[in-house]
């Protein structure tokens, strides 16, 4: 194709754009006003983001993170350390120069204890710090003081605005296991089917209790927690169940929810990974949940009046290579589909094991390289499984593993570093909000090998807002064109998170026309006329 002059003369400037900005560490000079291509070459550039308003898809729920099992210590700590914490975590505030205090997190997950935490080392789990506590005390009776850290930090997160609150339970507390002990005996499920209802009423009492402490009545009960496994390894609490045990389970607890009048949705059924929503292959009655509870058959739940129409499962084991997870999620997105009115959670994630080479979950890291690969999950998870939710797992980990959003060192009073992956998820998490439709984008004209550029939409008719995120995994910046259809904005406001910035407010973004640092995720937040 023979190119025009003025396009030749695009293409220069864009080349001498991604000079500059590779010698200052991909970033600094975007805030220069000289570096800017100019507003008569724009429309020329011929890679671009393409938006459709009028193609919907998902309405986003919520993204969250959970408090296990590191809250319960931290919620301990002094008041400058807990609150800077919290801040990051769920804060909407802005400072003058326009920098996020925090990631805005709109669902938190509150560990229900099992009572391991009571029996100490007699629990036989081996990690102090995955010993939970319970309210339930051995003689039956209630303590509320328990779980007091976790209690704080549930308080800071309704402080701070979270406006949706989730309790789950790892394992049924100890006072009704079959073993006496948080964890299973023997890879089977570790309560007797006799206390199911009293399962039911304890769910119903902490749900209360906790409501008498923070003034939160939770929004969602999960009872059981990837159901697929064995849990006999003393490793955390835990406990296996069957489809058949989980729906007579949830029948349970949605039964003293409505005697004790509570609003509570039931969520099911925390899969281990996606694949067990729609597998047919036989995994000892714990397979093709999707079909198990929510289409008709001898454990359908879809009549509950207190179960949540969603299909919650976590993404471990399924992020790489891209191609093929984003494959796994069409497949899920199929099924999801096949039941009206049904929508997808991913419930939990963190890096896990060697990801096919792609990263290891070995050693924490608090830079990009991991950020993006969050970045990518999360993306792959919203645009080819149309998530409505999705939430991390540890919000605060002790550990030398990519398991965490904020790091802390010791369990008394001790020190936190904030990671990229925080600011990463900030990118979805603080700018779609509860109610924003995801709308279609695309691009045009650019080479995306692998995925290493990836863009998503969503449009907020309550906030007024038009909300974009490219993950850019490329070593080189991009430079983009910005069209938009059916839909106009009258500003265009860029945050970016990468090795340099947390985050950050960037001026290198117009109305048709944004350049992608090398190596980083970019949010552009349109305000609608």
């Amino acid at each position: 194709m023979r190119l025009t002059p003025l396009l030749i003369s695009a293409q220069i400037l864009a080349l001498i754009y991604t000079t500059s900005c590779k010698k200052s560490n991909g970033f600094q000079d975007t805030t220069l006003p000289n570096t800017h291509v100019p507003d008569a070459l724009v429309p020329h550039l011929a890679a671009s983001i393409s938006v459709d308003a009028d193609s919907t898809y998902q309405t986003i729920d919520n993204f969250g993170a959970s408090d296990a099992w590191v809250c319960q210590y931290v919620g301990n700590w002094s008041d400058s350390k807990r609150n800077a914490i919290a801040d990051a975590l769920f804060s909407l505030d802005t400072l003058a120069n326009g920098q996020p205090v925090g990631v805005g997190l709109s669902l938190w997950r509150f560990n229900v204890g099992a009572g391991s935490g009571q029996q100490g080392d007699a629990s036989e789990i081996r990690d102090p710090w995955h010993r939970q506590e319970s309210f339930l005390e051995p003689d039956g009776t209630y303590n509320w003081n328990r779980q007091a850290g976790q209690i704080w930090f549930m308080k800071a997160a309704k402080q701070r605005g979270v406006s949706k609150f989730l309790a789950f339970l790892n394992s049924p507390p100890v006072n009704y296991t079959v073993n006496g002990k948080a964890f299973s005996p023997n890879g089977q499920a570790n309560i007797p089917s006799a206390n199911y209802p009293k399962l039911g009423d304890y769910i119903a009492n902490v749900i209360k209790g906790v409501n008498s402490l923070t003034g939160v009545t939770f929004d969602y009960i999960s009872p059981v927690n990837e159901p697929q496994l064995d849990w006999s390894n003393k490793v955390q609490e835990g406990c296996p169940f069957n489809n058949d045990q989980i729906a007579r389970i949830s029948r349970a607890i949605n039964t003293s929810l409505v005697n004790a009048g509570l609003s509570t949705k039931i969520v099911i059924p925390e899969a281990y990974k996606i694949n067990s929503l729609v597998t047919t292959a036989n995994y000892g009655g714990r397979e093709s949940q999707i079909d198990a509870f929510f289409k008709p058959g001898s454990t359908y739940l879809g009549n509950l009046s207190n179960l949540e129409k969603v299909a919650a499962a976590h993404a471990y084991y399924t992020t790489s290579p891209y191609a093929t997870g984003a494959t796994v999620r069409q497949q899920l997105k199929a099924k999801i589909k096949s039941v009206p009115n049904l929508r997808y959670w991913m419930s939990e994630y963190c890096v896990l094991g060697d990801n096919n080479g792609e990263i290891n979950g070995n050693g924490k890291d608090l830079g990009i390289t991991t950020a993006l690969y969050v970045a990518r999950a999360i993306h792959n998870d919203l645009a080819n499984a149309n998530a409505s939710a999705w939430q991390w797992w540890l919000a605060l980990s002790p550990y030398n593993y990519k398991d965490g959003l904020v790091y802390v060192s010791g369990r008394e009073d001790g020190n936190y570093q904030l990671s990229q992956t925080l600011w990463a998820l900030g990118n979805y998490s603080r700018f779609i909000r509860p109610g924003a439709v995801r709308i279609k984008a695309s691009l045009e004209n650019i080479s995306a090998k692998d995925n290493d550029l990836l863009v998503s939409s969503y449009k907020d008719d309550v906030q007024r807002t038009l909300t974009t995120v490219l993950v850019n995994s490329k070593d080189s910046v991009i430079n983009l064109g910005i069209k938009l259809k059916n839909v106009k904005v009258n500003s265009i406001r860029a945050y970016a998170t990468s090795n340099n910035y947390s985050l950050k407010p960037i001026s290198n973004t117009k109305l048709n026309f944004v350049s992608i640092p090398a190596k980083s995720i970019v949010t552009l937040v349109g305000k609608m006329d």
